[in-house]
């Protein structure tokens, strides 16, 4: 029980140093990640009014059987990707949210590049 406590305090400090020095505007947005054990979802958001432009998980996708988590992460991107372009977000600042820049959150930031995104 004490480890999961510690890795815990951990991932808020990083979380905490992370969003001291990023910030979203209505023009360039921040992409705040959120990892589960399951599931990944990002958000969109204008830090200026507070508010959600886009959201996306990997529950909306569809046909995903078979395929592992990262590559399930590759396609979330990738559509949040083709959402922000619809919206006319062309740049983004990506919120790690504490989570170590690896495995799923990388294969998220690699989809969202390939459709067309910059960070």
């Amino acid at each position: 029980m004490q480890k999961e406590k510690i890795q815990s305090l951990k991932r808020e400090r990083r979380k905490m140093k992370v969003r001291s020095k990023i910030f979203g505007t209505s023009i360039i947005p921040r992409c705040s990640v959120y990892r589960s054990l399951n599931n990944i979802s990002v958000q969109i958001i204008n830090d200026e009014k507070s508010e959600t432009i886009l959201s996306f998980s990997n529950t909306f996708l569809k046909d995903v059987k078979g395929k592992n988590k990262n590559e399930i992460s590759f396609l979330v991107g990738e559509e949040l990707g083709k959402l922000c372009i619809s919206k006319d977000i062309n740049e983004i600042v990506f919120d790690r949210n504490g989570f170590l820049y690896h495995g799923r959150v990388k294969s998220l930031a690699d989809g969202m590049r390939k459709a067309g995104v910059k960070f």
